[in-house]
Parts: C-alpha cells; structure tokens; sequence
C-alpha cells in the first residue's frame, strides 16, 4: 500500500506533536516533585546513618555522642523514670507566663514611645542601659533576691523578652502614616481609636515577627535560668542527665524542646495569617 506524501507528512506532526506534548508532561511532573525536600530528606538520613554507623562501631564513643536508635529509646525512659511531663509543664508555665508579662508591658511601653516623643526621649537612654546589661552577672543576684521558685524563671524571661517588644512596637508604630492618623482624628476618632483601629493594626508585623524570635527565645532563656538554679523544669533535668553522662537523654531533650519551638512559631505564622492579616486590612 502506498502512502501519500500529505499522509505522511500528516503522520509525521502527529508524532512530533506526541513527543513535544510528552516531554511537556515530564517536564510538568519534573516541576511539580519537591525535589528540594527530597534531597533535604536524604541528607539528614545520610547524617543520621553516619552517627549510627559511628557510634555502634565505636568510632566515637557514647559518652560523646548517641546514636538515633538510643535517643529514640531513651524518650519513654524519659517519661516514665524522669517524670517529664511535670518537668515539662513547669518549664511552658514559666515560659508562657514571662513571655506574657513581657508582651503586655513590652508593647505598652513601645506604645508610648512610638506616640509621644517625649516619653521616647525619657526611657530610650534608660532602657539601652537595661539591655546592655549581661544577664549572666545578675541571675546571682535574683537567685538571692528571688530565690528558686517561679518568680525567679519569669524574672529572666521578661528581662531577655520585654527589650524586643518593647522596640519592634515602636519600629511598627514608626511605619504608620501620618496622613492616617490625622485622617482619624479629622473624622473623630478618639486617641483610644486610633491606637486600637490605626497603630496596631500598623505595627502588627512587627509585633508578630517579635513573637515569632521569642517564640525560640523565652525557651532558651527558661532552660538558661533553670540549669543555673532551679528545683524542676526541663533545664534542672538537663542539668541532671549531663551529670550522669547520659548523653542520649539530653539528646532527646534537645530534640523535644527544638521540636516545641518550631510548633509554637508555627502557631505564631498560622495565627499571622488567619488573624492579624484579616484584622490589619479590615
């Protein structure tokens, strides 16, 4: 049977068309794998093997480092010899609460010295002061005034959060427009008003991004404070483990703490997007 030059002409575009169209499709499938997350997942594998195989063969010994499979052994080990809930509820208490203290006193203060100038002018050299001074010198010093209760883990997590809020407002606040607010108080708006309906909407980035530094910070500063002087919390059994060298158990408490970290600053973004976007656009 004899083709036509138009037939095969015909046959040929079809072909042509068949490959650009499939080479498409795996060019699609090719951009849509996550192969960036891919390649991460078998780094921390390749890692992850590489200090098991280290471990178990005695290249480096356990008093240095653990391998996976012992920090994995060692979280129930945690639970039921270590009583780590209680440890790790007093620690989220102590935290939460510092951190509270820190954002309501923080942002208030960062409040009035965003709006009033003289104010600024007033506490801006005291606070510098304030933060410039290192921590590590004083907790001594709270330790005798304060004691090794509660009062003395929130006392050390307001002074590592509250500078930051108190000047992430302020830098929020000096991003308002001032033809907004005179544009408020031209249609009435009384000074509550504007605070509530114009500056904080406004300075709701930076408030958040303060948020989310001390989501990792207030954690940070609570093990700091209780490893120095406590009687519970995640820091005082930290400060245990590594005095018995049980390397795998402080392992595991780092990899539990770093993991509530991420969650909370997860938390922080979704509540960003779901809350505080929507209420600074209304």
């Amino acid at each position: 049977m004899v083709m036509s030059v138009e037939s095969i002409e015909s046959a040929v575009d079809v072909q042509t068309t068949t490959d650009r169209d499939g080479r498409t499709t795996l060019r699609s499938l090719a951009a849509k794998l996550p192969w960036i997350v891919i390649i991460q997942i078998l780094v921390v594998a390749a890692i992850l093997l590489g200090v098991q195989i280290a471990v178990d063969s005695g290249a480096v010994k356990r008093i240095y480092l653990a391998s996976p499979t012992q920090i994995l052994a060692a979280f129930p080990q945690l639970f039921t010899r270590e009583n780590l809930l209680f440890h790790l509820s007093v620690t989220l208490a102590e935290a939460g609460v510092g951190v509270g203290i820190s954002a309501i006193l923080g942002i208030a203060t960062g409040i009035a010295m965003g709006l009033f100038p003289k104010v600024h002018r007033f506490l801006n050299p005291f606070l510098i002061w304030f933060m410039a001074i290192p921590k590590v010198t004083i907790i001594p010093l709270l330790t005798l005034y304060l004691g090794l209760g509660f009062e003395h883990k929130v006392f050390i997590i307001f002074l590592f959060c509250y500078f930051l809020f108190v000047f992430n407002t302020i830098a929020g606040i000096k991003q308002v427009q001032d033809s907004h607010i005179k544009v408020a108080r031209a249609l009435g708006a009384t000074q509550r008003q504007i605070i509530w309906k114009v500056v904080l909407p406004s300075a709701a980035p930076s408030i958040v991004a303060a948020v989310r530094i001390e989501a990792a910070t207030c954690l940070l500063a609570t093990l700091f404070a209780e490893i120095v002087a406590s009687k519970a919390g995640v820091g005082n059994l930290l400060n245990k483990l590594s005095g018995i060298y049980d390397t795998a158990g402080v392992f595991a408490l780092v990899i539990l703490v770093t993991s509530i970290a991420l969650l909370i600053i997860y938390l922080v973004d979704l509540v960003e997007r779901r809350v505080l976007l929507k209420w600074k656009y209304v």
